[in-house]
């Protein structure tokens, strides 16, 4: 991805915008008595696109913003979208993505991965909560409804990223007549 002041200026605004849509909105729907978790696949979205660096640094933007928002410990959800977005920026730079089922597949995965990594971060951090195993249904609820918001989320940044994105070129298939 080539950083320009005007695409940072985007990116800076996609991070603000995506924390302030999952704490006003999307924290308050509740579909299956589950709220849909759209960060993760956000910082997977923008590492797709982006690559590692691009990830990395998104996700912990993202996820700081979200703590410091929350008056959470500070660090943890930094740590793991941080994780989250590098994974999906090295798996864009390590394999091609071919499917239109590559970026919906990876944000689900990676979204039960960030999911997880929450969860263990707030055990380690000592936080009193009561653990059922309907934690684990809600976790797998969150990652379905990743892959089907990672569909319009990442066809709208790569359309808003366009100028900024790096394709590598093709090889052109030889067609029936040979040109």
């Amino acid at each position: 991805m080539i950083l320009t002041p005007k695409i940072l200026a985007r990116l800076l605004l996609i991070g603000l915008l995506g924390v302030l849509l999952q704490l006003s909105f999307f924290s308050q729907v509740a579909l299956f008595h589950v709220s849909p978790d759209i960060l993760p696949a956000l910082v997977v979205c923008l590492g797709l696109l982006g690559g590692s660096m691009t990830g990395a640094v998104s996700g912990f933007s993202v996820g700081f913003l979200l703590d410091c928002l929350l008056i959470a410990p500070l660090g943890g959800g930094s740590l793991v979208l941080l994780s989250t977005g590098y994974l999906a920026g090295l798996f864009r730079e390590r394999f091609e993505i071919n499917s239109r089922l590559g970026a919906p597949l990876l944000c689900m995965i990676l979204t039960l991965f960030a999911e997880l990594g929450f969860g263990a971060v707030q055990a380690m951090l000592g936080i009193d909560s009561t653990v059922s195993p309907l934690v684990i249904r809600d976790m797998l609820i969150k990652s379905v409804f990743a892959f089907f918001l990672s569909w319009p989320m990442y066809a709208g940044l790569r359309r808003l990223l366009r100028p900024a994105l790096v394709e590598e070129p093709r090889p052109r298939r030889p067609t029936v007549l040979g040109t």
